[in-house]
C-alpha cells in the first residue's frame, strides 16, 4: 500500500515492497524459477547434498593436519572410485539380466497356469498384455492366432468369388520398401551422443560445485551472512548451524543404513542362489533413499526376479519373508534409534515434497526432496518471514495445552477438554494447571468476546464448563505438591481470606480458583463480586484487619477495573493487606507494583502460584484474635 510523504509532498512506496505484500506471486515466482532453471539448480541441490554429506570427512582429514585442497581432492576422489566401482558391477550385472530374461519365460507360464490365471474379462487381458510384452522384450514372436473351423462360412458366394479373382489378377504382390535418407556423421553423432552428453555435463558441474563449496566452506558462509545483514547475524549463525548438523547427520545415518540394509538384503539372496544378488542389493539400497515408494519399488524387483528365476514357489517365498523381515527391523527400530525425528518433517510433509520436487525436477527432485526439505524447515525456523514454513513442514505441530484446552470448548466438547486437564494433572500441580492451561484458555475466551468474535452461547458454556472442572478439583490434592492435607490445621491457624472478583465472569472464576488454592493451604476463603462490596459488608471487613483482600483481574482492561476496585476498598479498609492478581499479565510485578502505588496495594501478581506464596502464613494471625472473636 502507498502512503503520502509529507516531508516530499508525493507518494512513496511501501518500504515493505510489492513482494513481501502478495505472498502468493511470489511463491509462484519461487516455483516457475525452480522448474525453467532446472538445469542449473539440480546441479547444485546435488552439490549441495554432496558439500553436507562429505564436509564431516574432509573436516576430520583437516584435524590430522592434512591441508584442506589435498583433503577436498582425496574425499572427491574415494566417493567418485566407490561410486564408479558400484556403478560398474551394477551395470554389467544389469545386461546379465537382460540376456537371461528370455530363458525365464516357461517360469512365468508355469506359475500362471499354477493359479488358474483367467483367459476372459478385464484380468485375462491384462494378464495377456503383460505376456505380449514379455514377448517383446525377449525378441519372441507372438505366435498367430489359428482360424477357426467354419470362420470362411461366414463369407458370402460373391465375396468369396471376389477373393479368387484378386488372387488371379496378382499372384505376386510386390513388397512396399521404406527407404531412410541417409544421415550425415554429424547428425548421427549428434543423436548418438545426445542422451550422454547432458548427464556428463550434469555430472561434470556437481563435481565442480561440490569442490567448490567444500574448499570454500567460509567464503560461502560469509556471503550468506553478508545477505542477511549485520542486524541478523546472530540468527542466521543459528540456522546454517541447525542446517549443516540436521542435514549431515541425516545424510550420514541415511546412507550407512541402506548400505547397511543393502548389503544385508544381498547376502541374503546369494545365500538364497539368487541369480545377481549384487544388483539387487545394490538397487534396493538406493532406492530406499526415496521417500515411501523407493522402498516398495526396491522389494517389488527381486521378488518378481525370483518368481520368474525358480520354478517353485519356495524360493519368492523366502525371498519376501526376508525383505519384510529387514524392512520392519530397520524402519522400526533402527531408524528410530539412530536419527529418529532429527530431520524434523513431519510424514504428510515429507510425501508432499516428494510430489512437488518430483513435479519440479523428476526423479532428482524425489532423490533430493528430503534433504532439501529441511533446509527449508530450518528458515522456517529461523526467519521471521518464512516461519509458515515450520509450521506447515515441520514435525511440531500440536497445539500448546491451553490453546487445545480452549479449542476443545469452543467445539462444545467438554469431555475431551477435561481430558486435556486430566492429562495435564498428570505431570504438573495443580496450581500449575490453574495458571498454564484453565487462566490463558478464560484470556484468549475474554479477548475474543470483546472483539466480538465469540457468541454468547459459546461463552456461557465455556465459563460453565471451566466452573465445573474447578468444581470437580476441589478435592485434588497434587502427589507432590506441599499443600497441607485437609483437617490437619487446627482452628486458630485459618488465615481469613476474601477473594473479589473486579467485573465480568472470568475474573469470578479465576477468583474461585484462588480460593480453592488457599484453602488447600489452610486459609479460610470466600468469594466475592465486586457488586455486593456494600458500604455494610466493607464495615464488616474493616473490624477484621487480619482478613487478606484479594482483587481478581483478568486481562483486557483489567488494570483499569482492578484500580477503581482496590482505590474503593483502601478507602474503607485502610488496615487490611491487599492483593491485586492481573493474571497473565506479561509485564513485571514490580513495574505493576509502581502502576498501583496510588491506591497503594501491599502486593501486585501476575500468577495464582504468586498470590499463594504471597499470602499470609497462617502462623501469622495471632491466638489473642480468635479468642476475642469466639
Amino acid at each position: 500500500m502507498n502512503g503520502f510523504d509529507l516531508r516530499t509532498g508525493s507518494v512513496s512506496k511501501n518500504r515493505r515492497g510489492w513482494l513481501s505484500s502478495e505472498p502468493i506471486l511470489v511463491l509462484g515466482l519461487v516455483l516457475l524459477t525452480l522448474y525453467f532453471a532446472r538445469d542449473l539448480f539440480i546441479p547444485f541441490a546435488m552439490a549441495l547434498t554432496l558439500n553436507f554429506l562429505l564436509a564431516p570427512a574432509v573436516i576430520q582429514l583437516e584435524r590430522l593436519r592434512v591441508p584442506r585442497v589435498p583433503s577436498v581432492v582425496l574425499v572427491v576422489l574415494l566417493a567418485t572410485s566407490f561410486l564408479l566401482v558400484v556403478g560398474w558391477v551394477v551395470a554389467r550385472q544389469l545386461i546379465d539380466v537382460a540376456s537371461d530374461l528370455p530363458s525365464y519365460q516357461q517360469n512365468i507360464d508355469d506359475k500362471l497356469s499354477a493359479i488358474h490365471a483367467p483367459t476372459t474379462g478385464p484380468l485375462g487381458n491384462a494378464l495377456r498384455g503383460v505376456k505380449f510384452l514379455a514377448q517383446d522384450l525377449s525378441g519372441t514372436p507372438a505366435p498367430q492366432p489359428l482360424p477357426t473351423p467354419g470362420s470362411s462360412k461366414s463369407l458370402t458366394r460373391r465375396e468369396r468369388e471376389l477373393d479368387r479373382q484378386k488372387e488371379q489378377a496378382n499372384p505376386n504382390p510386390a513388397p512396399v520398401i521404406v527407404v531412410q535418407p541417409p544421415v550425415s556423421n554429424r547428425a548421427y553423432a549428434q543423436q548418438l551422443l545426445r542422451p550422454i552428453l547432458k548427464p556428463l555435463g550434469m555430472l561434470g558441474m556437481v563435481v565442480v560445485f561440490t569442490i567448490y563449496m567444500l574448499i570454500k566452506r567460509e567464503d560461502l558462509r560469509n556471503r550468506l551472512l553478508l545477505l542477511a545483514g549485520m542486524g541478523r547475524l546472530n540468527v542466521m549463525t543459528q540456522a546454517l548451524n541447525d542446517a549443516a548438523r540436521r542435514v549431515s547427520k541425516y545424510l550420514l545415518m541415511n546412507v550407512l543404513v541402506n548400505a547397511s540394509y543393502g548389503l544385508i538384503f544381498g547376502v541374503g539372496l546369494f545365500l538364497l542362489h539368487v541369480p545377481n544378488a549384487t544388483l539387487w542389493g545394490v538397487i534396493l539400497g538406493l532406492l530406499r533413499m526415496v521417500p515411501y515408494a523407493g522402498m516398495a519399488i526396491g522389494g517389488a524387483l527381486p521378488i518378481g526376479f525370483a518368481l520368474a528365476v525358480f520354478p517353485g514357489w519356495w524360493p519368492p517365498f523366502f525371498v519376501l519373508l526376508l525383505f519384510v523381515v529387514l524392512e520392519i527391523a530397520v524402519s522400526n527400530f533402527i531408524e528410530p534409534w539412530l536419527y529418529g525425528t532429527h530431520t524434523g518433517i513431519s510424514a504428510l510433509a515429507l510425501v508432499t515434497t516428494a510430489m512437488v520436487w518430483t513435479l519440479l525436477w523428476g526423479i532428482p527432485g524425489l532423490i533430493l526432496s528430503t534433504p532439501l526439505t529441511v533446509c527449508l524447515i530450518v528458515m522456517g525456523r529461523y526467519v521471521p518471514q518464512m516461519s509458515f514454513l515450520h509450521i506447515l513442514l515441520g514435525d511440531e505441530a500440536q497445539l500448546t495445552p491451553e490453546a487445545h484446552f480452549y479449542e476443545r470448548l469452543l467445539a462444545l466438547d467438554q469431555t475431551e477438554a477435561r481430558r486435556i486437564a486430566d492429562q495435564f494433572l498428570e505431570n504438573h500441580k495443580l496450581v500449575a494447571l490453574y495458571d498454564d492451561v484453565v487462566l490463558p484458555a478464560l484470556a484468549l475466551a475474554e479477548q475474543d468476546r470483546h472483539k466480538g468474535f465469540l457468541d454468547e452461547s459459546r461463552t456461557a458454556f465455556l465459563f460453565q464448563s471451566a466452573t465445573e472442572l474447578i468444581a470437580e478439583l476441589s478435592s485434588y490434592r497434587s502427589p507432590e505438591s506441599d499443600e497441607s492435607p485437609e483437617g490437619s490445621l487446627e482452628a486458630h491457624k485459618i488465615c481469613p481470606v476474601v477473594c473479589i472478583s473486579s467485573s465480568d465472569q472470568a475474573d469470578e472464576i479465576a477468583a474461585t480458583m484462588l480460593a480453592q488454592l488457599l484453602e488447600h493451604r489452610g486459609h479460610k476463603t470466600i468469594v466475592l463480586h465486586s457488586s455486593t462490596l456494600t458500604p455494610e459488608v466493607l464495615d464488616r471487613l474493616a473490624e477484621e484487619p487480619s482478613t487478606t483482600i484479594c482483587i481478581s483481574a483478568l486481562p483486557p482492561f483489567a488494570f483499569v477495573h482492578a484500580r477503581e476496585l482496590t482505590s474503593r476498598i483502601r478507602e474503607r479498609l485502610p488496615d487490611n493487606r491487599i492483593l491485586i492478581g492481573l493474571w497473565g499479565t506479561s509485564e513485571d510485578s514490580d513495574i505493576l507494583h509502581e502502576r498501583f502505588s496510588m491506591v497503594r496495594p501491599d502486593a501486585v501478581v501476575v500468577s495464582l502460584a504468586q498470590a499463594v506464596q504471597s499470602a499470609p502464613p497462617c502462623e501469622t494471625i495471632p491466638e489473642a484474635f480468635w479468642a476475642t472473636r469466639s
